[in-house]
Formats: structure tokens, sequence, C-alpha cells
């Protein structure tokens, strides 16, 4: 039996969608939009990097990762953010970066703040193991609606003082899934001034920081540095599932003050789950490789400007500044992706199954995810069939 509290849980997204969509014949030739897994190749060299060090399969890994793969995230947030941590007491590897938010909670957040339950804030839409992971503590979850009026980002500023003097926690998606929206360096600063004076801290989950289309998204960790905030108010989560087109390396980390690292490692020591070695050297070689990520995000920049082509007709369309989802609003979510599948074999998630019903309504209802990672003539054939849908 789950506890209690889990009891609540809404299914998962895609056993959701199989069951809306899978008892349906495709209107076409299927064009799969709904999984964010990259799809661009991943650099060559990283298969010779894993051959040479096969050995490696045959002991035990350095469970917060090893010295060179520390230094190299090191090295990495030093040239993108300008922002020097210490590799070995401001850094740990992860298994992918779920497990990384995952256990923040557990690690970090206090079973009271100002003598009740914690809080965590998370914007609505939502990763979902944000949810999970403040339920697993015993704190309450509270959902900020990321509308277009709040520019997909929630409005801090709407939270009621009462409610920030027991939140323990933040979890911010910049640039965010499923929108696409950048928390700029003021929208940043603001959150690391409000976490200041309620004393809570923010996890920035960063996972698309190098998808954009011009300008490289503001990170959490630097803004925090340029403010002088407390080393522990601020933690970022990255990964090179996205950056370098390798979901299955799970290869991830976190990176903040020494304290709350500290913390996470003895967690880890119980109940982490380390990259194997060669892996670890593979993600050596990979955070220290810029050229790949350039050529990546090329070929989604050419993306969006097939996107932004191929949906000009559709009202209200407005293309990501960020990441590889297209958000789309429609009458109903559901109905939608049901009509699209059925009529066209485009598969799309609806919106309302990334977020959660609240006194605002739910902010996914009225929208539908479309993943732009296939390969380019395939999702520009995707997308024409979906805006022939959308406006039929």
């Amino acid at each position: 039996m789950f506890p209690e509290r889990f009891e609540t849980l809404p299914e998962y997204a895609f056993p959701r969608l199989r069951a809306l969509l899978d008892a349906h014949a495709p209107g076409g030739d299927v064009v799969h939009m709904t999984i964010g897994e990259p799809k661009h190749a991943f650099p060559g060299w990283i298969t010779d990097v894993i051959a040479r060090e096969v050995a490696g399969f045959g002991r035990y890994p350095v469970n917060e990762g090893m010295p060179e793969l520390c230094e190299a995230v090191a090295d990495w947030v030093a040239r993108r953010y300008g922002v020097r941590v210490d590799p070995q007491r401001e850094v740990l590897a992860l298994n992918g970066t779920r497990e990384g938010l995952y256990n923040a909670m557990m690690a970090l957040c206090p079973e009271e703040k100002a003598g009740q339950r914690p809080v965590v804030l998370m914007p609505n839409p939502f990763y979902q193991v944000y949810m999970v992971a403040a339920l697993s503590v015993g704190a309450e979850p509270v959902f900020l609606n990321a509308t277009r009026d709040t520019g997909y980002l929630p409005d801090f500023d709407a939270v009621p003082a009462e409610v920030l003097e027991r939140t323990a926690a933040v979890y911010l998606c910049s640039p965010s899934n499923p929108q696409g929206a950048v928390a700029d360096r003021a929208y940043w600063a603001h959150l690391i001034d409000l976490a200041e004076r309620y004393d809570f801290r923010i996890l920035a989950d960063e996972c698309y920081s190098e998808i954009y289309r011009d300008t490289p998204p503001a990170g959490a960790l630097e803004v925090a540095r340029e403010v002088g905030a407390d080393p522990e108010r601020v933690l970022i989560f990255h990964s090179l599932s996205k950056r370098s087109n390798l979901p299955g390396l799970r290869s991830g980390f976190v990176a903040g003050g020494p304290e709350c690292i500290a913390r996470m490692r003895q967690l880890r020591n119980y109940a982490g789950s380390p990259l194997p070695m060669p892996l670890q050297h593979a993600a050596v070689a990979a955070w220290s490789d810029e050229a790949h990520v350039d050529e990546n995000r090329a070929l989604y920049q050419e993306k969006y400007a097939i996107a932004d082509d191929i949906m000009s007709g559709i009202a209200g369309y407005s293309g990501p500044e960020a990441g590889f989802f297209l958000w789309l609003e429609v009458e109903d979510g559901e109905a939608a992706a049901l009509r699209l599948w059925r009529e066209t074999g485009v598969r799309v998630l609806p919106g309302a199954y990334l977020s959660r019903d609240t006194a605002g309504g739910n902010p996914g209802k009225h929208y539908i995810r479309a993943a732009m990672v296939a390969p380019k003539d395939e999702m520009a054939q995707g997308l024409g069939r979906l805006r022939d849908c959308l406006l039929n």
C-alpha cells in the first residue's frame, strides 16, 4: 500500500495518453511528438571513450563522482556562467537529474517550517518529480499557475505571505517545460530576494539551458553570486540528456552550497545509484566539449524557424524562447490530441496531463504539447498535419 499522501497521485502522463489514444486507429503514418527524448546524434567519440574505459565496469563507481568528473563540471559552470564552484565541496555527480531533484528534498527539507507543515512551491504545469518529492517528505506541494498572463512562469508576488513563511523550497524550471519560457536575471534576482527574506531554498532545474534561439539563458547560481545571496540558497541541476543528446547516459550534476552538497552526498552514500565508471569518463569528455553542443543548438534553431513558418497561421501561436517543445493553445487539449491522432496519426500530449487542477483552474487544459525532437523533415510533416487539422 502507498502511504496515504500518495493515494491522490494522478496517473502518470504517458499511461493516460495510451488510454486516450490506443483504442483508436491512427489517421495516417504515425508521427511521434509526445516524449521529449532527443533524437539528434550524440558525439561519436562517446563510444570510443566508453570502449577505452570498459574495464571500469568491473569496479564499483565513485559515489559522488570521480574527481575528474567533478572538475569537468566545475570548469563547465565557470565557462557557462562565470561562476567558480569547488569541485570537491560544491558539486555532486548524479545518475540523471531526476535523482537529484528528488533527493534534494529528502536531504534538505525540514520536518516543519514556522511550526507547521512545510510548503514546496512549484510551477503548474510541472515535472512530476517535484510533486512526488514534496509528498515523500510530508511537505505540501503548492502549484503556481504559469500562464500566458504570467509569461509562462510562476508569479511569486501572488503567493500570500503566510504561505511564503511556511515555504521550505521552490522548484523552478528555466527554460521551462513545456512552455519554453526563460527566467531573466531580474526574475531570478527577485525570487532569490524572496528566498533570503523568507528563508527557503531554490532548486533550479536548468536541464534545457543549452537549447535556445539567440541569447543564453541566465542561470540561478550566477545571479545568486551577483547579488551576494547565502551560498546555501540556490542549487542548480544540469544534465547531458538534452545538451549532448545522451539521455541514456544518465549523467547529471547538482551544484550549490557546500552544506547542501554534503547532506546530499551523505544521503547518496545510503540510497544513491552512482554512474558506472566508463560512463563517468564519457561524461568528462562531454562536459569538456562545446563544439557538439553548438552543432546541436544550431539544429534546434533551424527547427524553431521551421515551426514558426508552418504555425504562423495559427491564432495565438508563439514559438518558445528555448527548449524543444511547442505549447499550443486549443479549445480542449484532450479532444484536440484525440482528434489529431484519429485524423492525422500525429501523437501529441494533452497539456492537462502535465498540470494539476487548482482554484484558478488547470493551466494545461486548453493546450497540447508537441516535441520538436524528430528529424526536421518528419517534424515538419507532423506540424503541417497538426496545423491543417487545427485550422479545419
